[in-house]
């Protein structure tokens, strides 16, 4: 498994991710199965948040590192915060001092350990004081239970107005990115352009995040839409599935591999987070942390994937 270095980090992790989302209705037993699976190939980096199964999802992980009997200074685990679910059964966020705070410590004992390497706010919460995310941050610093920070679902000036209140290096920023959701990439190509792929939804993430070294962490990479489905052996996408297989054969590897080899093979240096929690694909996916793939393999895969240059 490759490693690269975290944000501006002299810190090496491995370059892709278990995300943990899903893991809450797991057995004890499957969880154990899943987190081994994706160590034995090299990950060594676990993403969850204290959302995901309001809460269980990160109780599940910390259980399965502890059966597995996982050296906590062997691994990295990142978790997010700042979005509360409601009595009304939905959602809001909330980026108060007070509940950041609650909100990592509630973690750290779900986790089972006594710090994160790393604590993402979740998504922009237009009601934050930035004296609040400052302080908070601070405290969880001083006391050793976050070592780096960062965002999700930021663009470059919600980025910039947290980096403007904190101390602390922001280091990554958690989005969506696979070879169905190409959106930050076919703004850039299509630059000046009149046409809907130069619309820009992103304020210009990608080069952002490449100008301030932070990790762009592209979660849901096998996903088409939001959260519509996977696009791997799906029929909708015949055209970009033959070009996958084609490139997977070269490679004498499989689909999965080459889509995430794809977001790899960017030199932004992106991580990719898996959310899958079916072991044999996960073996597969993780494959493609060692796949270096051509340009004209990672060219002939966007345009398969529907897109064109101007």
């Amino acid at each position: 498994m490759k490693r690269f270095t975290f944000g501006s980090t002299d810190v090496e992790t491995s370059r892709v991710a278990l995300g943990v989302m899903r893991i809450d209705s797991r057995s004890r037993d499957e969880a154990k199965t899943i987190v081994k699976t994706v160590l034995d190939h090299g990950v060594t980096f676990f993403d969850t948040a204290d959302v995901y199964g309001l809460g269980k999802s990160s109780e599940v992980l910390g259980q399965a590192l502890k059966d597995l009997g996982i050296k906590r200074d062997s691994i990295w685990l990142q978790t997010k915060f700042g979005i509360i679910s409601t009595d009304k059964g939905n959602q809001r966020y909330d980026f108060s001092k007070e509940h950041l705070i609650e909100a990592l410590d509630a973690e750290l004992e779900r986790l089972g350990t006594d710090h994160v390497d790393s604590v993402l706010l979740h998504r922009p919460d237009t009601l934050m004081d930035l004296e609040d995310v400052a302080e908070a941050f601070d405290d969880m610093e001083a006391a050793g239970k976050a070592l780096h920070f960062g965002v999700s679902n930021m663009n470059p000036w919600q980025v910039e107005l947290v980096q403007s209140g904190v101390s602390q290096k922001l280091e990554a920023n958690q989005l969506q990115f696979g070879l169905m959701h190409t959106h930050m990439i076919q703004q850039e190509l299509h630059v000046n352009m009149e046409d809907s792929p130069s619309l820009d939804h992103d304020g210009g993430i990608l080069a952002y995040s490449r100008l301030k070294k932070m990790t762009i962490q592209a979660w849901s990479p096998f996903q088409y839409g939001f959260f519509e489905g996977p696009f791997i052996d799906n029929p909708k996408f015949p055209e970009l599935n033959a070009e996958l297989d084609k490139v997977a054969k070269n490679h004498k590897t499989n689909k999965n591999a080459i889509a995430v080899a794809w977001i790899l093979r960017h030199p932004a240096k992106m991580q990719v987070v898996l959310g899958s929690m079916n072991p044999d694909r996960l073996t597969q996916m993780a494959e493609g942390a060692d796949v270096d793939l051509e340009r004209q393999e990672w060219w002939d895969l966007y345009f398969a994937a529907g897109n064109d240059l101007p």
